[in-house]
């Protein structure tokens, strides 16, 4: 059983939650009478007066496309991921015959711990768009259902005026644990124009978590050539993106300070510094 603190603080987040969901749902009547429950209880979900049974959750995670602890987080982190739209755009690449069919031959074993991977991460590879430059972007991995989701967004400042923001992109995809190894596939939903891949490891030697890799994909500029770059996922905390660490992202020098050590080893010279032997 919990502590009560804890079990206050859950009801609270879930009955935000759950009304941030049902505001773009237009109608209470409508998923009181698509979930099979009583308005009357919904109001009290709604009001935090009562938590659902185990049961009752489970039906309205799967009513809104989630799995159920992602209802439990933290209201100003499932903000900024609804805001986003992350949740209905996974939700409609769930829904497509393509990947319906690619996810029929990719299950999650069951023997992998998918919570040893979900949480916040920041991103750093070198830029397709900006030469010599480190893109930081904010990366997440959650639970839904049998699947392990992730989004991440991507900002790149003006070349004119560094403190404004040129382009945002923003990616959601599936992520699959396989032995030692993690794959990634997403989808870029502003452009609605590019697929990338990402292959990774963990690393334990170092008391912070690392995930070092490979990108590939088609660079989102106008002669959209292919490439692929060296990537690195560093873990922050665990939960959904916050504003903040959605707003953080940036390019950054190779030697910024902000740039872990391990991550500047890792992705070495920018590559059109790299001479051919």
């Amino acid at each position: 059983m919990l502590p009560q603190h804890e079990t206050t603080v859950r009801l609270a987040a879930f009955s935000a939650n759950l009304r941030l969901l049902c505001d773009r749902q237009g109608s209470i009547s409508h998923i009181c009478r698509k979930v099979g429950i009583n308005r009357q209880q919904f109001n009290k979900y709604l009001s935090g007066k009562h938590l659902p049974s185990s049961g009752n959750i489970r039906i309205i995670a799967n009513f809104f496309g989630l799995s159920p602890e992602v209802l439990f987080s933290e209201p100003e982190h499932f903000r900024a991921l609804v805001d986003g739209n992350f949740f209905d755009v996974l939700d409609n690449l769930r829904r497509a015959p393509q990947v319906l069919s690619f996810l029929d031959t990719v299950a999650v074993s069951s023997k992998v711990d998918m919570g040893e991977y979900v949480g916040c991460y920041d991103r750093y590879q070198y830029s397709s768009i900006y030469s010599r430059k480190i893109l930081r972007s904010a990366f997440c991995i959650f639970q839904n259902g049998d699947f392990l989701n992730h989004y991440y967004v991507e900002r790149f400042p003006s070349y004119d005026n560094p403190k404004k923001t040129e382009y945002i992109f923003k990616y959601h995809g599936f992520t699959f644990p396989v032995e030692d190894r993690v794959f990634c596939i997403d989808f870029e939903s502003v452009q609605r124009n590019e697929f990338t891949f990402g292959i990774f490891s963990s690393v334990q030697r170092s008391a912070k978590r690392f995930m070092f890799g490979i990108v590939s994909g088609v660079a989102a500029t106008m002669f959209r050539q292919p490439f692929s770059t060296r990537a690195v996922l560093h873990y922050r905390r665990p939960g959904l993106l916050s504003r903040e660490e959605l707003q953080s992202t940036t390019t950054l020098d190779m030697n910024d300070n902000s740039i872990p050590r391990e991550a500047r080893e890792y992705l070495g010279e920018a590559p059109d510094m790299i001479k051919p032997s």
